[in-house]
Parts: C-alpha cells; sequence; structure tokens
C-alpha cells in the first residue's frame, strides 16, 4: 500500500523530536542481525549485488512517520583503499509516490556525514529505528521523486574499524552504491539511467573523492552532477579547528581511522589516556563522542604533550594525511557544486574554497556558494534547498554558472591570500 507522504509541519516535528532522542541519551551497541555477516566470498566485480531485505526508514524516533518510499537494505562489492574487493551494506530508497513525468526519476548517491566509528552506527540501521539524523534531507529527495541510495562506508554496519575519512575507499563506495542500486532490478531505476552525487561534511567528503574519480573508477556511469558541502578537504586545515573545541569528537575519528585504514600503530604517539580514548572512540557513535570528548586538548593525549596539529606534519602520519588532501592532481568532470559557510565551526570555510580553486585551475566546471550560517550544522539545514535546485537542474539538463578562479581568489580571507 502506498504510504502518505509527511506534511512539512509533520517532517518539522520529526526533525525536532530525532534531534532531542539522539541528543538524550548513548547509542549503545546493539547485537548485529545475520543481514551484516560478512561472506564467505566477495566477487571481484564493484557494484555485485551480494544480498538484500526489505527493511524500514522512520523519520523519527518514535518510528510514528514512516518515510514515503519502498525501503531495501542491501550488501555489494566495492573495494578498499588498495582496490581489493570489500563487502560494504547500503539502502536502496524508491519513491512510493506516483512517478513525475520525467521518463525515470533519476538516481541520487547521498553519502552520509559522520555517524561514528562503531558498526552500530551504520545509517542503513539508524534509518530503520528513526535515529538518522539525515533524515530530512533524504526524505526531501524522495519527495522530489529521486530514487536514493545511501552507503554505509567501509566498516559501518560490517565487521573492523571504519575507514573515516579515507579518500579513496569513500569514493569507491559511493561510486559503487549507485552502480549496485542500479544492478538491484528496480523497475524505477534503469540500469543506464542518469545519476547524481551529494553528501555534506563527511558525505562532502566522500561525494567531493567519487566526483574527482567518476572517470577513471566507474565512467560508465551518466552522473549528471555533484553537489558537496562543507568539504573537508584539507584534514590538517581542519584538525587545528577542531582541536580542544566541541568536535574533538571527529578529529579522533579522522586519526583512528585513516591510520587504521594504512596499518599504522598509533600506540607509541599516544599516552596511556590516548590509548584509551582512541580504543572507546573507534567503539561509539557521534553523540556519544561529542558528550565524552567535547573540547579535548589532543596535547593531553600524546606521549610528547605535541598537539595533534603538529604530529600529522610530521612522518609516517604526515604522507598519510597529504594523500587525503582533495583536488591534488585531480578534478570532476561533472558539473559540481561546492557549499561552503564562512561561519562553519567544523571545516574551516578555506578547505572548501582553496578545493573550488584547485578545481578550476585545473579545468573543472565548478560553483562554488559561500554562505554565512552560524555554525556546521545551521550550515548543513541552509544547503538543502541550494544542493535540490542544483539536482533539479541537471536532471532537466540545464546549464549550470560556474564560478571563474579569479572570482574564488577574492573570496580568500586576506591571511589566506
Amino acid at each position: 500500500m502506498t504510504q502518505p507522504r509527511p506534511s512539512t509541519s509533520m517532517l518539522g516535528q520529526a526533525v525536532r523530536l530525532a534531534l532531542s532522542a539522539v541528543s538524550a541519551r548513548p547509542l549503545e551497541p546493539k547485537p548485529q542481525s545475520a543481514f551484516y555477516t560478512e561472506p564467505d566470498v566477495i566477487p571481484d566485480e564493484p557494484g555485485t549485488i551480494l544480498r538484500s531485505e526489505p527493511a524500514r526508514f522512520y523519520i523519527d524516533p518514535f518510528r510514528l512517520v514512516p518515510a514515503p518510499a519502498r525501503v531495501e537494505r542491501i550488501m555489494f562489492v566495492s573495494r578498499n583503499r588498495t582496490g581489493a574487493p570489500i563487502a560494504v551494506t547500503g539502502t536502496v530508497l524508491t519513491p512510493t509516490r506516483p512517478r513525475t513525468k520525467r521518463a525515470d526519476r533519476g538516481l541520487v548517491a547521498f553519502a552520509v556525514g559522520t555517524q561514528g566509528m562503531g558498526s552500530q552506527c551504520a545509517p542503513s540501521l539508524q534509518m530503520a529505528v528513526g535515529r538518522e539524523y539525515e533524515s530530512v534531507f533524504i526524505s526531501g529527495l524522495l519527495a522530489r521523486g529521486y530514487n536514493v541510495v545511501v552507503p554505509d562506508y567501509q566498516g559501518l554496519g560490517m565487521p573492523g574499524v571504519h575507514t573515516y575519512m579515507s579518500r579513496r575507499v569513500q569514493g569507491h563506495v559511493v561510486l559503487d552504491a549507485l552502480r549496485a542500486a542500479q544492478n538491484f532490478d528496480h523497475p524505477d531505476i534503469p540500469r543506464n539511467g542518469p545519476v547524481a552525487i551529494t553528501g555534506y561534511s563527511q558525505g562532502g567528503g566522500a561525494a567531493a573523492s567519487a566526483a574527482e574519480m567518476w572517470h577513471e573508477y566507474a565512467p560508465e556511469l551518466d552522473v549528471r552532477g555533484a553537489v558537496a558541502g562543507a568539504v573537508p578537504a584539507d584534514l590538517e586545515l581542519t584538525a587545528w579547528l577542531l582541536d580542544g573545541g566541541p568536535y574533538f569528537g571527529f578529529l579522533g575519528y579522522a586519526i583512528a581511522g585513516i591510520a587504521t585504514d594504512y596499518g599504522v600503530d598509533l600506540h607509541d604517539f599516544l599516552n596511556d589516556k590516548g590509548r584509551e580514548v582512541i580504543a572507546r572512540i573507534t567503539e561509539q557513535c557521534l553523540f556519544e563522542s561529542l558528550r565524552a570528548y567535547a573540547f579535548t586538548k589532543s596535547a593531553t593525549l600524546t606521549a610528547d604533550g605535541r598537539p595533534l596539529g603538529k604530529l600529522i606534519g610530521e612522518e609516517p602520519l604526515a604522507t598519510l594525511v597529504r594523500e587525503q588532501r582533495l583536488g591534488e592532481g585531480a578534478w570532476p568532470r561533472m558539473d559540481t557544486m561546492l557549499v561552503h559557510s564562512r561561519l562553519d565551526d567544523v571545516v574551516p570555510f578555506e578547505a572548501g574554497r582553496a578545493l573550488a580553486e584547485r578545481w578550476v585551475r585545473q579545468g573543472a566546471r565548478v560553483h562554488f556558494a559561500p554562505g554565512v550560517a552560524p555554525t556546521h550544522a545551521a550550515a548543513a539545514l541552509t544547503s538543502y534547498s541550494a544542493a535540490f535546485r542544483f539536482l533539479n537542474a541537471r536532471f532537466a539538463g540545464r546549464p549550470m554558472r560556474a564560478n571563474t578562479a579569479r572570482y574564488l581568489s577574492t573570496l580568500a580571507g586576506p591571511e589566506n591570500g
């Protein structure tokens, strides 16, 4: 039976309920279903569907407002940072509202923002219990008639440590999620239909990485555009803003995720307290970590008392961190929009502006949209309408107004030249 489409007031109420619920108590690890068990054999072909099952997606934590979509949980093949096949999970959402006038609805890969590090933090699990904090944006895509695929990233849902902010694997997973959704044999998702990519914060980094590698990694996909918000394109720059602030947990995630992905033992860099923090943080979800480690100064966690911003500027961590920098000899071959608030308190504005300039100087078609919304979270909410307009225009085949390198240079602050 077709689900009723939730009204704007219902969505607003659901958002308030979801945010209050997820911030009120920690997300404790829960037993995983058999669905998330690692398969015995993983095929080599990215995008191959390994298993699927019907699922639920509630917009609110009381499970009163179901999303207007048919929901399927999937496990599919992607590739890790080195190119080896891995099993990743995600969710395919197809609107239950009547078909639009377009020949097909269009498929959007939504790369989620920071969920946490524990396997229980997977968006496919959080959506099922109404605790996915980006549910309103996902529901907005569905309300506009788009099919949506939401990947879980490596290490979320599945066993292993989440490779948080590891650039290549995040890009692989986003592109392979599009492949998997098109391989799902759903009548509303044609195998060769048009697709787009979007995400904010960690998701903005994943979307930007996917945009950069699309033409080499998944050229068969008909990608019409990518929109990425608050992209942490420069982790060295971002580390200094996060250290000692309310969002220190993000810095802990990045150090743990990247070190694990590259096989670097952090033991010698951290003191006893630091080792305990990293061990705990890799098992936590977002709001647990924000409560536990807000305003932590990384110098209190390191063996020699230096902040992490200093340590990641030296080997062996320096090379690892520099490899995550976007726009270094790579740029998107599709129309791309970058959104970033000047008042972002998590990802420095300069990280996004400089990425746009690096891309444009290499030949990319980029529209950079600076904003002034206060805080990272508020900027996410105000970016939704711009993202929807961008996606609508790309699927409609309308041209995008790109920024020039000269214009982007004028946005740089005096301290940045």
